[in-house]
């Protein structure tokens, strides 16, 4: 593993997430030194269960799972158990057979990792809200300006949000986080919008049957996201995924996948009112500030299913 590309991944390990780690572990071109779970879409003892299902059933390699925080940094936690299931598997009595929780703090392990790596070396790809790198940054901003691209699975990029018309879950779930890793000047940062993994690159019924049908590995990822299929029948009319996570894996490690990838200046709203949690991006540069962030907001469909279809061991249509 010496030749491949360190990563970090931070995850409040759901559903989609499951199949983003996934698919990270089976990319040969990357290693993954840890993982750090953080509360969001189930509680974080259960987001660490959950990686550790995910990495048994990925049946390539462990790295370590690491606790992060059980908390928000200011407001209280709002779980998508009607997205996810309960457990954030969706419900179908998953549980790790053989793997363990790492003992020690996801953040301040990340922390060490960082300290100890040349410039650039690692990058940190995070599919739930930010806490645990708000934290990291505040615990030690120089070891985080080490981090190559930081990668982040957040917004409604260009378009609309999720959780309320101008907010997407991630960074509703924790905005304080997002505002202080969002506008702490690290000069790598990409939000994956919401907007990405829609439209065509949403996960159809024939081709979620065929990745099912692929294996266990295949019929794992699909199961777990169940719920997620019945609430997008009333989304989008029919039993469609929209994969969030795997669309911010995807636009990481096969960054040939980006259709529209763009520097803008951005902020994220605190104030309590209807655009709490919304990250503000100024496209028409109307506040003449400089760019902090890169939004990704659309994929090449094709080339981003074929790497999911690749890391996933599915064999598409046709083949």
């Amino acid at each position: 593993m010496t030749n491949r590309k360190k990563i970090i991944i931070d995850t409040d390990c759901g559903s989609d997430d499951a199949m983003a780690i996934a698919m990270a572990l089976r990319d040969s071109n990357y290693e993954i030194l840890m993982f750090s779970t953080v509360a969001g879409n189930v509680s974080m003892n259960q987001a660490t269960i959950n990686t550790l299902t995910t990495i048994e059933y990925a049946d390539t390699y462990a790295p370590a799972v690491y606790c992060g925080s059980r908390k928000m940094l200011v407001r209280d936690l709002a779980f998508a158990h009607e997205t996810h299931g309960r457990d954030g598997l969706g419900d179908i009595g998953l549980v790790p057979q053989k793997l363990k929780i790492s003992s020690g703090s996801g953040v301040l392990k990340m922390l060490d990792l960082l300290r100890n790596s040349d410039d650039g070396e690692i990058d940190i790809i995070t599919l739930g809200p930010l806490t645990n790198i708000a934290l990291a940054l505040r615990l030690d901003e120089d070891a985080m300006r080490k981090v190559g691209n930081l990668i982040i699975m957040g917004s409604a990029g260009l378009g609309r949000g999720n959780v309320t018309p101008v907010a997407e879950f991630n960074i509703w779930q924790d905005p304080e986080a997002a505002k202080i890793v969002i506008e702490s000047g690290l000069p790598h940062i990409t939000l994956v919008g919401w907007d990405a993994c829609l439209g065509d690159c949403m996960l159809s019924p024939q081709e979620i049957s065929m990745i099912r049908k692929s294996g266990s590995l295949g019929q794992f990822v699909i199961d777990c996201n169940r719920e997620l299929m019945q609430m997008n029948i009333g989304r989008f009319g029919d039993a469609y995924l929209d994969m969030a996570d795997p669309s911010a894996v995807a636009v990481a490690l096969y960054p040939a996948c980006i259709a529209a990838c763009e520097p803008y200046y951005c902020e994220v709203d605190i104030t309590q009112g209807p655009s709490y949690g919304a990250v503000i991006v100024d496209v028409d540069h109307c506040t003449g500030k400089k760019a902090n962030v890169r939004i990704c907001s659309k994929l090449n469909p094709m080339l981003y299913k074929q790497y999911m279809y690749a890391m996933l061991g599915v064999k598409s249509l046709g083949e």
